[in-house]
């Protein structure tokens, strides 16, 4: 059946501020899990790489547990299992939690493929020119590891914006629960979930955008994701 595209339009911006809302809601707990996963995710990748036995143990096997862990899964325990240990958090914070130890595990095992490509050789060179670790990885290996990792990277951020559409079985209002409810009432699926498609796409598109800026001030090939 032809849908009205006057009709449309007026559901549309009768519904903008409802749309719009859900849109940051997604922009913002994507961005959030993203820049806490990379930052976490680095500690785990340079204690995988260079941490002494039991601390490689313990990061290893939160990578590979919460790796092997479904989103969903992980998203809807993180949320009942704060409020028994008293937490308390509220639902966006418990997807935002979620979301930040699925990136943290992708980004620690990224950075531990790119740094233990480096020659070891390179350590040893920086300490007998004196450096410390932290120098080390500071000036001579991050640099480099980076070079490798940021393509998959960009991947993998990527992939919490898509991740962010299930925090909606835990009552987050994001960009698709918003969607569904106002499909609820004016029963216009298509033509609105093609529209929060092509929000999800912009948001994805201008991550991808944003790599590969950063690839090319690096001197990096980029490669498209999308």
């Amino acid at each position: 059946m032809d849908i009205d595209l006057h009709y449309l339009i007026s559901e549309i911006m009768a519904n903008r501020i409802a749309l719009l809302h859900g849109t940051m809601v997604t922009f913002a707990i994507s961005i959030l899990a993203i820049v806490a996963g990379t930052l976490f995710g680095v500690a785990i990748g340079v204690t995988v790489s260079y941490g002494i036995r039991s601390l490689r143990w313990a990061a290893r096997a939160y990578i590979d547990i919460i790796r092997g862990t479904p989103v969903l899964v992980l998203i809807l325990g993180t949320y009942y299992t704060s409020s028994v240990i008293g937490l308390s958090l509220s639902s966006f914070q418990a997807g935002a939690l979620a979301l930040t130890l699925f990136c943290a595990s992708h980004v620690g095992e990224i950075l531990r493929g790119a740094l233990q490509s480096l020659p070891r050789g390179q350590i040893e060179a920086g300490q007998a020119i004196g450096l410390t670790f932290s120098g080390i990885f500071q000036h001579v290996l991050f640099p480099q590891a980076l070079r490798y990792a940021l393509p998959t990277w960009i991947t993998a951020a990527v992939e919490i914006v898509k991740a962010s559409t299930l925090i909606s079985v835990i009552g987050v209002t994001e960009l698709l629960l918003t969607t569904q409810q106002i499909i609820s009432s004016n029963f216009l699926n298509m033509q609105f979930y093609l529209l929060a498609g092509a929000i999800y796409f912009m948001i994805n598109f201008s991550i991808e955008r944003l790599g590969r800026y950063v690839s090319n001030r690096l001197d990096l090939p980029a490669r498209r994701i999308i």
